[in-house]
């Protein structure tokens, strides 16, 4: 009984202290600021001086996805605590960053798993620099971020082994299949996690009927597919949870996942029928390190 009274009063700790994170991030508009040091090398006193001092900033668009991927709730199910070490997998311009800097800046540690600097997909590159302008020079914010890069197979150490309590990716799986790249993601998020640590999976979910090209083709992967690479890489299944579920979704669209909200590929086609469905059904996939 005593142990289901300490779990208790943890989590709703570590939820207050995410919903209090939440609360802060109000939608101002952040200035330019200059990109951070390599990893673990620290900014001169002088250019922490001159850096800017903003507040916690997440815009007004970010803030209206909360309804379609539920932060708190998610990173709750995937036990973060805010003393852990989290990798992120391709946070991309860094809509769970910021939420996940401020929640482990006094006692964790932030690994954001990035697209490479000098890659040649120009998208890549113009995401980074966006990451780095917005996050890496605001330690008193965000904390001291440490980046690597991840471009399977050529970049592929996310973080040394052991290293993470929790390797996180959101809406990822699909893009690593399209170079045949998703089991030695999956692998790396294991070599890098403690024993008892945990992978935490948000991806588009597609029906069971779905082939690889077809979820390749349209970015929704089926949930038996992604527990085939969490087994595979030797995660051992720890729950599945329906936070990011959304049922009106059909899956059944010319463009794809980015006919829906926020990218709405298809322009005026149905999009307010595609704005009143919302965001994707998501599967939240939990899988443990033995």
């Amino acid at each position: 009984m005593r142990s289901g009274i300490l779990r208790h009063t943890t989590a709703t700790i570590a939820i207050t202290a995410i919903a209090a994170v939440l609360a802060a991030c109000s939608p101002e508009s952040a200035e330019t600021v200059k990109e951070k040091l390599p990893r673990k090398e620290v900014a001169s006193p002088e250019e922490q001086t001159t850096s800017p001092k903003v507040a916690p900033t997440r815009s007004a668009a970010e803030l209206a996805r909360d309804q379609y991927r539920h932060p708190a709730e998610t990173l709750m199910f995937f036990e973060v605590d805010p003393g852990h070490t989290v990798v992120e997998l391709w946070p991309g311009g860094g809509w769970y960053t910021a939420i996940l800097a401020p929640y482990l800046k006094n006692n964790g540690q932030l690994i954001a798993a990035h697209f490479p600097a000098d890659s040649e997909v120009g998208f890549f590159q113009k995401s980074r620099a966006a990451f780095n302008k917005r996050f890496l020079l605001q330690p008193e914010i965000y904390g001291n971020i440490y980046v690597t890069e991840l471009a399977p197979p050529q970049k592929l150490t996310i973080a040394q082994a052991g290293e993470a309590d929790r390797v996180l990716t959101f809406r990822n799986v699909h893009n690593w299949m399209r170079n045949r790249q998703e089991q030695a993601v999956f692998d790396e998020a294991f070599r890098v996690l403690k024993q008892g640590g945990i992978l935490g999976v948000v991806e588009h979910r597609a029906p069971d009927s779905f082939s690889r090209e077809k979820m390749v083709e349209t970015g929704y992967v089926t949930e038996s597919y992604v527990t085939q690479l969490a087994i595979n890489a030797g995660f051992v299944p720890a729950g599945h949870s329906e936070i990011n579920a959304n049922p009106k979704d059909s899956r059944d669209h010319a463009h794809g996942v980015w006919s829906m909200p926020p990218t709405l590929r298809g322009g005026d086609v149905n999009r307010s029928e595609f704005l009143a469905i919302g965001e994707s059904d998501r599967m939240t996939l939990k899988f443990r390190k033995p």
